[in-house]
């Protein structure tokens, strides 16, 4: 199974992102991307790919260590960004550096369940909210420019989320992925 970890932000702060997300679906060439559904948002911190059932029981077991290694920390999504023309993303503020731990520490976790985890790279606190087409290049600098003033409230990240990505077999196009959450540990080193 198609496996991550995540951190997922509350209902309320998802509201927040709902409603910036709705004035951005309104400029222009807005078509030409393809919107994440609310309900899927997430921090990812590690994404592990294809697990084989017999790796997912120490998977989850140096995920629940991992999260009882650290402690709850505040965040606030706010402001936007983008990877090159490809993905368009709400960013974060606060305690940056505990979520790219735990991040590191979920990596960790995978490798150390048998996983081949790839090469490190620095992490960036996002939350993705639109793609582009496959054969579109759009200009995303506009979508980011309208996101710069968005601050949302204040919360507490205070889970670690393991996450089942079910990918869509049906071949409508813009279907999107489901997301199955399969356990969460709280925080409380």
């Amino acid at each position: 199974m198609r496996l991550f970890a995540a951190v997922l932000p509350p209902e309320g702060v998802m509201a927040e992102v709902a409603t910036a997300v709705r004035r951005l679906r309104r400029l222009p060439r807005a078509e030409e991307l393809r919107w994440i559904q609310p309900g899927t948002w997430h921090f990812t911190l590690a994404f592990y790919g294809e697990v084989e059932d017999g790796l997912l029981p120490e998977l989850r077991e140096r995920l629940g260590r991992a999260a009882r290694r650290h402690r709850p920390y505040e965040m606030r999504l706010c402001g936007a960004g983008r990877f090159t023309h490809r993905a368009l993303w709400i960013g974060a503020e606060g305690d940056r550096r505990a979520m790219a731990r735990l991040a590191d520490t979920a990596s960790a976790a995978g490798r150390r369940a048998g996983l081949p985890m790839g090469g490190h790279r620095a992490y960036t606190p996002h939350l993705t909210i639109a793609r582009s087409r496959d054969r579109t290049r759009t200009d995303l600098r506009p979508f980011v420019d309208a996101l710069a003033g968005f601050s949302g409230a204040p919360w507490l990240a205070g889970e670690l989320t393991l996450v089942r990505s079910l990918l869509p077999v049906s071949g409508v196009e813009g279907e999107q992925p489901q997301y199955e959450t399969l356990q969460s540990w709280p925080l409380n080193a």
